[in-house]
């Protein structure tokens, strides 16, 4: 039997929309994995005082995590013949754009691998879930994470891969998603 390409769904967005959750649930509806975003354990571990060699840090730190779970849903659908899906939790967009925001400025490193790293479709996430506060989050106001989502919405009009809005609430948010997922896989 012939092994399909795996499909790679990145999820994007401000903090605070539901990404993680997002990559959870699709990877229970589909049966398959996701890749958490390395920056939370990081930070966890080492405290919000970061600097801008950090986050390049964290980047080489979730494209290895990325790797690891890619070459782990490959072995599972030779294995298991499950569906040939990862969700990812964050991208070097994502990266791309705490960089900027929070230092002005992007390792060069990161934008190489916006160039190398092929996605399938981007699920980008909308501000309209209320914030949830937490110890790593940085941007309360509705203001500051609006902002931030029309730079992430500004970067997926302007690049060619495939991509989705998702708003609405929580169960609105999954069934979009779905959808979008759907209409990939059938073609």
């Amino acid at each position: 039997m012939e092994q399909k390409p795996l499909i790679k769904v990145a999820v994007i967005g401000p903090e605070s929309t539901g990404k993680s959750t997002l990559c959870e649930l699709l990877a229970l509806h589909y049966d398959t994995q996701w890749c958490p975003e390395f920056a939370r354990e990081y930070l966890l571990t080492h405290g919000m005082d970061y600097a801008y060699d950090d986050l390049l840090y964290i980047a080489k730190g979730q494209l290895a995590m990325e790797d690891e779970y890619t070459n782990s849903a490959k072995g599972s659908q030779l294995i298991a013949r499950s569906s040939p899906l990862l969700f990812i939790d964050t991208d070097m967009y994502v990266m791309k754009v705490w960089c900027e925001f929070v230092f002005g400025k992007c390792h060069k490193w990161i934008l190489e691998q916006i160039v190398k790293r092929k996605y399938d479709l981007y699920l980008l996430c909308n501000t309209d879930l209320p914030w949830v506060k937490d110890e790593l989050r940085e941007y309360p106001d509705l203001k500051t994470r609006d902002k931030l989502y029309y730079i992430y919405k500004d970067i997926m009009i302007n690049q060619s891969t495939p991509w989705v809005d998702i708003n609405g609430n929580s169960d609105e948010r999954l069934q979009k998603a779905i959808k979008a997922v759907d209409q990939l896989i059938a073609g």
